[in-house]
């Protein structure tokens, strides 16, 4: 069986079309941000080829998945400082060779001073670049600033009343995980079951490939939240959000867990016996957990979820589930207790009610 780092999500020509459909909110997003940009600048400023306005537009608010307006500030103000930190340059020394390592040198320390990230530090010395290369143009010296400026306050100003869409990306990076998550329990449970330690290594390999999805996620819902609170027309959505951010923790939490359950499982496997009660335990957690996944989409499948997790809290006490395993075997089952209690609390239910339905391990 192939290890599901090996399996590919999609093929070649599904992955890009899905890729184009999903870049559409972002694309919007920044034609109309770079359009505006250009349209002040040119004819509000009187800017004949307001070049920069354009490019640090779409420098700041960036073809990526954290699009918070923290981020998107950040990077328009090492833009247009790299812009203006030129435009001295140039009053002052000239335009030559020598200013432009000068320029270039100087404007990657400061946008590393003012910003941390590397890609907007070499962003801003393009910018700069740019300055000293393109000709005066007619609107004077600090016309481009000037330029610079208007399209790092635009790319601002769309973030807010232009936003993307994030509740369908946090939704579709939700179903990626789930999906994983699910395999992973679904492999456990089978290699409880058939004593399979091929199975259990494959359910161990794909709870760490989660990992990276788990990022994409928790980073779109973080860049989801920081928009709501600032957009007048994502901020009545900010509850279900903030919600889903603490579904995200929740489950962060338990596919630790459940790495630490695929190790056990794969070591216990090796003696050859099935364990069908412990199989039965994980499959009965995966199967809560795919309806906690469905409530992202359908809501009413939350409360049902709920109730299941519940209900699993209630029955993991070794001496019920495996009254006559070994030590090591009887661990599972102590394993999945921290599981069941943060999915229950990422569903909502509060971290008290569900640790009351643990029984007591004397």
């Amino acid at each position: 069986m192939p290890r599901a780092r090996d399996r590919p999500l999609v093929a070649g020509p599904r992955a890009a079309g899905r890729r184009a459909f999903e870049a559409i909110p972002a694309a919007a997003q920044l034609a109309v941000a770079a359009t505006a940009s250009y349209a002040f600048a040119h004819f509000v400023l009187g800017h004949q080829v307001p070049l920069l306005a354009i490019t640090v537009c779409l420098s700041s608010l960036g073809f990526v998945r954290d699009a918070r307006p923290k981020r998107v500030l950040e990077t328009a103000i090492g833009l247009s400082v790299g812009v203006a930190l030129a435009e001295v340059l140039l009053v002052l020394a000239g335009r030559g060779v020598w200013q432009i390592l000068v320029a270039v040198f100087a404007t990657l320390l400061l946008a590393r001073l003012l910003n941390a990230a590397p890609p907007v530090a070499v962003a801003a010395t393009a910018q700069s670049a740019i300055v000293l290369l393109i000709q005066l143009p007619a609107g004077g010296s600090w016309a481009r600033s000037i330029d610079g400026f208007v399209g790092g306050a635009v790319a601002l100003l769309a973030t807010a009343l232009v936003p993307r869409d994030p509740r369908r990306a946090a939704r579709r990076d939700a179903d990626r995980v789930f999906a994983g998550l699910r395999r992973g329990f679904d492999d456990t449970a089978r290699a409880l079951r058939t004593a399979d330690r091929r199975t259990a290594s494959v359910a161990l390999a794909e709870l760490r490939d989660l990992q990276p999805l788990l990022t994409d996620w928790t980073t779109t819902v973080d860049s989801a939240v920081a928009i709501a609170r600032v957009s007048p027309f994502l901020r009545p959505r900010l509850e279900e959000l903030l919600a889903q951010r603490r579904l995200v923790a929740g489950v962060d939490l338990a596919i630790r867990s459940m790495r630490t359950i695929a190790r056990r499982a794969e070591a216990l496997v090796t003696d050859g016996a099935p364990r069908p009660e412990l199989a039965e335990l994980v499959q009965a957690v995966g199967s809560a957990t795919a309806l906690l996944g469905r409530s992202l989409r359908e809501p009413a499948a939350l409360e049902p979820a709920r109730q299941d997790l519940l209900l699993i809290a209630r029955r993991l006490d070794p001496r019920l589930v495996t009254p006559d395993a070994s030590l090591t075997a009887s661990m599972v089952t102590v394993l999945v207790r921290p599981v069941v209690v943060d999915l229950a609390i990422a569903a909502g239910v509060p971290a008290d009610e569900v640790r009351a339905e643990l029984p007591r391990l004397t």
